[in-house]
């Protein structure tokens, strides 16, 4: 349908132009950070598997006879890292597998896997160089800390942006048929098959796109933050959530498993426990594994040291499948267990969280939920490549391509009020979009040169077509 421009300008928002624009822009600025997220992301499920394959030669050992004992195992750990304090033991998840004792020297975190028999050193290994680590930092901060945190929340921010907007330019208006809307076109030249790989696979995994995005907030810097002082406004805070947000590195040194499996071993400075030394009675270890292992906790099991000034060990299950997880406090003396805690037993704003952490990990129900989360990375990738083509086949020489922005636009209450409202949900996107419009209006508007290449310019009124994203 042909239209003059002062007839589209006079249509309420939201306008197909506009809408078209704000996608443009958000995914021009995302495309990268999505294609790096989904590729890092997309790994990371298999992270059970990936680290079982790497210590693959600490497992399955030949053992004959009684094991030493889990006291014995730490001391070796403390002997082969000269000067180190005890962080954490994990309980052995069979009889041929590798002891793990975390130590912590300097403030720096180190796994030693010890063989459980004969005590020799099998591998030492930095916590923060780990393969999947460095991949989580890859995936959360851009191995840049809060900073990098901070930016990857920005992309996430507008990429959730970027597919409410695509939903709304996919949505059919005409159709007479599903091709195109619900599956691609191939027989309709290379045009049409971009655009339908585009729309399709937005269809299909924009919801599972966005269940990922908001899943991952709650870990980025300053989102965390702002979440935890909304729930500290409303009394729904607690002592201590199962997750840490931002960087994590150069930190106190946590025990294993207070910061949440995402966490790793470190918590944010000034929010770890002060352990003190080691104890000198590593024999309550024994007396622990001892009271541990009958309760068949999902492993991993980490029992962590007394802090300072208390005589309660503390021992819990760190298993990626977060409301399968057990929190327990121990009598060192005794071995008996003084309090349990459980998943059903946390603030129930804690529940949602983990339960949506443990699916974005890919863990809640299995090699299914892992299958979701890498057919949803996949298509991310295809998104991004889709979008860069239909970019490339469509921009103009000597321009950036961006649609051309209406005449007299109006003003519209509804859009206002849900800009609004991701700004509160979504604080660096409300932020970022008060920057760029201020920029828009005192700098890039002003230099003409930017301003036409940047599709900032209203163009001279002509007949225009409302589906002209083809």
């Amino acid at each position: 349908m042909i239209e003059t421009e002062q007839s589209v300008a006079r249509k309420p928002w939201p306008d197909y132009r506009a809408v078209w624009r704000w996608h443009f822009y958000a995914g021009l600025f995302c495309v990268p950070f999505v294609t790096v997220l989904s590729i890092s992301g997309a790994i990371y499920l298999f992270k059970p598997q990936v680290e079982s394959w790497i210590d693959r030669h600490c497992d399955g050992l030949a053992i004959e006879g009684r094991p030493a004992s889990a006291a014995d195992q730490i001391r070796a750990a403390l002997t082969a890292v000269p000067g180190s304090t005890l962080n954490a033991y994990e309980v052995p998840r069979d009889a041929r597998a590798s002891a793990r004792v975390i130590v912590s020297q300097g403030g720096k975190a180190t796994r030693v896997y010890v063989h459980p028999k004969t005590l020799k050193i099998l591998k030492t290994v930095d916590e923060d160089a780990r393969f999947m680590r460095v991949l989580f930092r890859l995936h959360g901060e851009l191995l840049m800390g809060n900073r990098g945190s901070a930016v990857v929340e920005l992309a996430a921010s507008w990429a959730i942006i970027m597919i409410v907007t695509g939903l709304y330019l996919w949505w059919p208006r005409k159709a007479k048929t599903f091709g195109g809307i619900v599956y691609p076109r191939l027989g309709g030249g290379s045009r049409i098959f971009w655009r339908d790989l585009h729309g399709v696979t937005g269809f299909w995994i924009s919801g599972l796109a966005l269940f990922l995005l908001l899943t991952g907030l709650p870990w980025a810097k300053f989102w965390g933050d702002y979440f935890r002082n909304v729930r500290r406004i409303t009394g729904t805070a607690v002592a201590r959530q199962d997750w840490t947000n931002g960087n994590t590195s150069n930190a106190e040194i946590r025990p294993v498993g207070q910061a949440g499996e995402h966490g790793e071993h470190r918590a944010r400075a000034g929010r770890g426990r002060d352990r003190g030394p080691t104890p000198s009675d590593l024999t309550a270890v024994d007396r622990i594994v001892a009271t541990v292992q009958p309760l068949d906790l999902p492993a991993p099991v980490v029992i962590a040291p007394p802090a300072r000034g208390s005589k309660d060990w503390t021992a819990k299950s760190t298993t990626p499948n977060r409301p399968l997880r057990v929190d327990l406090v121990v009598d060192g003396t005794t071995g008996a267990i003084k309090e349990r805690k459980d998943f059903k037993d946390r603030h129930v704003i804690d529940r949602i969280v983990g339960t949506g952490i443990a699916a974005h990990e890919g863990q809640l129900f299995g090699w299914m939920n892992q299958l979701l989360g890498l057919a949803t990375a996949i298509g991310l990738i295809l998104l991004s490549v889709s979008s860069v083509v239909l970019w490339l086949r469509r921009r103009e020489p000597g321009v950036l391509g961006a649609p051309g922005p209406a005449v007299s636009p109006r003003f519209s209450t509804g859009l206002f009020i849900l800009v609004v409202l991701f700004g509160i949900y979504l604080p660096l996107f409300g932020a970022s979009l008060i920057a760029v419009m201020i920029a828009e209006k005192t700098i890039l508007c002003r230099i003409p040169r930017l301003r036409d290449w940047l599709g900032l310019q209203v163009r001279a009124p002509i007949a225009v077509t409302t589906g002209a994203l083809s």
